[in-house]
């Protein structure tokens, strides 16, 4: 007879787990959703979490990195950063969500509300989760928006999710269907107040109907002593086109999980990211990306800038379909180290089963090149200015495709005011 081995958790697991004891009893949802919730936390108690055992988390040891867990959600500080740009809120204030604005277009529930009211869509999403941060987030999640943006709308200002934690635990999900023809942007921003530590787990769901042109923003900008676990799940339609950047600029222990399905011919998908990483963080992109249908596109280029002890993560996979002909995919990750004790792993890979497709991948790791800063050194520029301005213009670059001009100096000078504080 055989029998699994029971292991043996570290404190930051059974913190996970008794927080689920704790929290098991007012967790929104009906008798189904909850005994979803039971099979996930049970999972977590069997398995642990992963290690670099596992190959999608080799070069990020999540049973060794998170050492502890603070307890559930405190007091919500009431500071909050202006938003982005002139935008819609959707407040998310410790993982609780507050009213739908009154916007034409845009339609929805609280997660919540979905759960308590036994909406079938969310818990499948429950009962799919086979990964670790599904685990913990289906588990332990309280609330969030579940958001239709109805078929041929254009939204007139970007829609801004501000996603405030205070310290605790904080888990939510959230999901937006974008209807046909639909055309706008979001941004999903996370952001920390005070100082006390926060353990965040979110995970959104994009769906992008035919025709949809979409962009959508991921700016994380959490505490030094924050963990940050966060997952997306994107799936395109005929012809639809998604922009997606992802900024990381804060957090101790960052990990962005992105899986797009690329279902509808002639979807395009342009990934963008910027990672900034100083201190003893530790920040991880991992990326997946199925192209299951002929003639679709993607394009992917990472940036990285490295200070101090920091160690970064970029994994990439791009697939393509047996049937999948005429696919056009390029994936890119770039590092400035600026340190001689950072490090950054890339991990590009093609796993290509069509014989009519274009595909390729690189990746650098580098410091800043001499000669430019000879040049602008040479005309007066003070080394560290000049730094500066080189780095500048090595993450911008990305940025600066926003088609959004307000939006992109916003983020363009969150940028720069982490680069100031580092350098």
């Amino acid at each position: 007879m055989n029998m699994q081995k029971q292991i043996k958790l570290t404190a930051a697991e059974e913190a996970l787990v008794a927080s689920f004891g704790r929290l098991s009893g007012s967790l929104p949802g009906n008798a189904e959703v909850t005994m979803e919730r039971d099979r996930l936390a049970g999972d977590l108690r069997s398995n642990g979490l992963p290690t670099r055992r596992v190959e999608a988390w080799h070069y990020t040891d999540l049973r060794n990195l998170l050492r502890s867990v603070p307890e559930e959600a405190g007091e919500a500080v009431n500071a909050r950063p202006p938003l982005l740009a002139e935008s819609t809120m959707l407040s998310l204030v410790q993982g609780r969500a507050g009213r739908l604005p009154q916007v034409d277009g845009l339609s929805g529930t609280t997660t919540a509300e979905a759960l308590t009211n036994g909406d079938n869509s969310v818990r499948l999403e429950l009962a799919y989760a086979q990964d670790a941060i599904g685990r913990i987030n289906g588990a332990l999640m309280s609330d969030g928006y579940i958001i239709d943006i109805t078929e041929g709308t254009a939204l007139e200002t970007p829609v801004e999710l501000q996603a405030v934690h205070s310290g605790g635990q904080v888990h939510s999900r959230n999901r937006v269907t974008f209807g046909a023809e639909t055309k706008g942007t979001f941004v999903e921003r996370h952001v920390a107040p005070g100082a006390a530590a926060a353990l965040v787990s979110t995970l959104t769901s994009l769906v992008l109907g035919r025709d949809a042109e979409i962009t959508y923003v991921v700016l994380q900008q959490q505490g030094a002593d924050d963990t940050h676990l966060g997952k997306l799940r994107i799936e395109l339609g005929e012809n639809a086109r998604l922009k997606l950047l992802i900024v990381n600029a804060g957090g101790r222990l960052v990990r962005h999980e992105i899986d797009c399905d690329v279902k509808g011919e002639g979807a395009d998908l342009m990934l963008r990211g910027v990672n900034l990483l100083g201190g003893e963080s530790h920040t991880d992109i991992t990326f997946d990306l199925g192209h299951n249908v002929p003639n679709t596109t993607s394009t992917e280029t990472v940036r990285n800038v490295v200070f101090d002890k920091a160690r970064g993560v970029f994994q990439g996979l791009i697939r393509v379909a047996p049937d999948a002909q005429k696919v056009d995919a390029k994936m890119s990750c770039n590092t400035l180290l600026m340190s001689d004790f950072g490090s950054f792993s890339a991990k590009p890979e093609l796993e290509i089963f069509a014989d009519d497709v274009q595909c390729g991948h690189g990746a650098t790791v580098t410091d800043i090149d001499p000669n430019h800063l000879y040049y602008m050194m040479a005309r007066g520029i003070p080394r560290k200015v000049a730094e500066g301005l080189l780095i500048n213009a090595f993450v911008a670059e990305v940025v600066e495709e926003l088609e959004n001009e307000q939006l992109s100096e916003a983020v363009e000078a969150i940028i720069s005011d982490w680069l100031d504080r580092h350098e």
